[in-house]
């Protein structure tokens, strides 16, 4: 009779274990779907065709802090506006073919090079929906800890440009880090950038929270409005002319 009551008792746990290792191991796929899910679904997606935003921003190792508004718009435009008090006005801008830079202590400068490509596969409104394609390879590298929360490793490879690792949060199935190699006038520069507070508007959810690392500069920015399908002229995100 004892016999029986742990054969019993142990049906249970015997149970369990049989169920979890029949649930299905995660993919790229997998992880890559839900993520799109995670945001809203495809169809959201896809009825943008402009996100503007607007925020304030801080780095606290210079003693800056501003406002800033972003603008893209589909199928590769982007506009990214900063106003520093003590400094100036920062503009980044990508028109689909040519990307630029102007700011204070630069002047205007055109992109090119592994530069050019990364700005043009960040303007790409509908990546989230094509990242296998930007990206040829892609690799599921096990589970890692940001900030406390377990997240799914994948390691993305562009065809032009250094691998990328991107976290995606097991419980969300939002993408919460991601860390690449960025290459710029001043050489290159390890970039971790991690994603808080998402929100949803119109049905797509986007963090509000945005906190960045390069080398020894950080930089905070927190979102405050976020406006999809407002009118953006294509003449808005090319080269400012020389005055």
């Amino acid at each position: 009779m004892r016999r029986r009551w742990m054969i019993i008792a142990a049906l249970p746990l015997v149970v369990m274990t049989a169920i979890a290792q029949t649930e299905k191991a995660p993919t790229v796929d997998s992880i890559l779907d839900a993520y799109v899910k995670a945001m809203g679904g495809k169809a959201a997606i896809e009825k943008a065709t402009t996100q503007q935003g607007k925020g304030t921003f801080e780095m606290p190792t210079m003693g800056m802090k501003g406002s800033m508004e972003t603008i893209t718009k589909a199928p590769d435009k982007s506009l990214m506006k900063m106003d520093i008090p003590g400094f100036g006005a920062v503009q980044e801008g990508f028109d689909g073919t040519v990307a630029w830079s102007q700011n204070p202590a630069q002047g205007m400068r055109e992109k090119s090079g592994p530069e050019l490509a990364m700005t043009k596969r960040g303007a790409q409104f509908f990546r989230h929906l094509r990242l296998k394609e930007l990206y040829p390879t892609i690799e599921l590298k096990g589970v890692e800890t940001v900030d406390g929360k377990e997240a799914y490793l994948l390691i993305a490879t562009p065809p032009d440009g250094g691998p990328e690792k991107w976290y995606f949060d097991k419980q969300t199935s939002l993408l919460i880090r991601f860390e690449l190699e960025m290459e710029g006038p001043m050489g290159k520069m390890q970039i971790v950038t991690d994603m808080q507070d998402y929100r949803e508007t119109d049905g797509i959810k986007a963090p509000w929270l945005i906190k960045q690392q390069a080398g020894p500069m950080q930089v905070s920015i927190k979102i405050e409005e976020v406006k999809h399908n407002v009118p953006a002229d294509d003449a808005l995100f090319k080269k400012p002319s020389a005055p």
